[in-house]
């Protein structure tokens, strides 16, 4: 479906496990067992309370994050950051995803939730990634960051995200709550 309907673009069609330019292993990304290990692009909503702010998912203050962009992002200690993934999406009606974090991270302290990809939903994953640690942590910028498992279902459903017109719908960037 990845290639035959460009249900992911671009598309890795095999699990990369290279090194980086420092000699390190790269947190692996592209076609998985059962599912597509997505990447992270170097785009992140850092959150920060400066102005002593109130999250309110009806009336998100998009003053409480710091904008960065880079290969390395530094979530400050049990703070969270979003970001959006490398790969754009087209779920085919027939399908719906969920998304896991990799374990790498999930290792370290670092929790990454996305909500799951609705029949015909499209766009750039929006990423919120969690360090729910005591001290900072680093985000690599083009590398594995989640894995989303595929699941078909046996008749496509009555209401699509498409049809009832989702306002995530075809996202760019990083996207913050929207009601």
């Amino acid at each position: 479906m990845a290639r035959e309907r460009g249900m992911i673009e671009p598309f890795v069609d095999q699990q990369v496990r290279q090194t980086d330019a420092q000699g390190r292993r790269v947190i692996s990304y592209g076609v998985s067992s059962y599912g597509y290990d997505m990447r992270v692009a170097p785009e992140f909503k850092i959150f920060t309370n400066v102005l002593s702010a109130i999250v309110d998912p009806k009336a998100f203050d998009s003053r409480s994050f710091v904008e960065f962009g880079g290969e390395v992002c530094i979530v400050p200690p049990n703070s969270f950051a979003l970001a959006r993934s490398v790969e754009y999406f087209r779920i085919p009606r027939d399908v719906v995803t969920v998304t896991v974090g990799k374990s790498t991270y999930a290792r370290c302290g670092i929790i990454t939730n996305v909500t799951p990809f609705e029949p015909e939903w499209e766009g750039f994953v929006t990423l919120e990634i969690s360090n729910t640690t005591p001290l900072p942590a680093k985000i690599y910028a083009n590398e594995g960051i989640a894995q989303v498992l595929f699941f078909r279902g046996e008749e496509p459903p009555e209401v699509s995200y498409k049809d009832k017109r989702g306002k995530y719908q075809g996202q760019h960037g990083v996207t913050l709550p929207k009601i």
